[in-house]
């Protein structure tokens, strides 16, 4: 399933304090059911979104609307806990394109990569400088330049690098997940497989 193209985004972002963020708090387990990636993101942290009875939570950084913007800015680390994909779809789903961290857990983050989510981690002083700065102003942007893998926060021109592998970074850069990158290169599948002696 393809997804857009990730090349550069500037973008507000939505501040999430909080460390230890695990998968059943991104989407609880009662929301895993579907096994296609739509209607995930609005029940994204439902039970941090949402009263019992469904009213939302005026609390809850995601009913505040002092802040928005494309990218969430994560507490160390971030998507700890069960393996499910379903909290990557939750994220991409509500409209987040990257997540921000000192630390992800491994497996949240291949599944950020395979479905289109950049998780960009930077050092917890640089986490702490972000944090710092949305809360003088909501509205500072941020920076993520995928193909220079660079984080700026533009008010000031801070910046760090950040790690990605090549394969996930061009997957992400073209708009493929695994099966796309395949079919892009099948020309040059089939040409080795010609040329194999048996």
């Amino acid at each position: 399933m393809a997804y857009d193209k990730f090349n550069i985004l500037t973008s507000s972002a939505v501040p999430l304090p909080i460390e230890n963020v695990d998968t059943d708090q991104i989407i609880p387990a009662r929301f895993l059911k579907a096994t296609k990636r739509e209607a995930f993101g609005d029940n994204l942290f439902r039970d941090w979104r949402y009263n019992g009875d469904n009213t939302p939570k005026a609390d809850f950084v995601l009913n505040d609307a002092t802040y928005s913007g494309k990218i969430l800015v994560g507490g160390k680390n971030f998507g700890s806990g069960s393996s499910r994909e379903h909290a990557a779809w939750a994220v991409y789903d509500y409209g987040f394109r990257a997540v921000v961290s000192s630390f992800f857990a491994d497996i949240f983050k291949g599944n950020c990569l395979n479905i289109g989510v950049l998780p960009v981690q930077v050092s917890p002083e640089f986490a702490e400088t972000i944090f710092n700065a949305i809360e003088a102003d909501p509205k500072t942007e941020l920076e993520i330049n995928l193909p220079e893998q660079t984080i700026t926060l533009k008010a000031t021109g801070q910046k760090e690098s950040f790690d990605i592998s090549g394969y996930k970074k061009d997957n992400m850069v073209n708009g493929f997940d695994d099966i796309d990158y395949l079919q892009n290169i099948k020309e040059e599948i089939v040409g080795f497989a010609n040329k194999l002696p048996y």
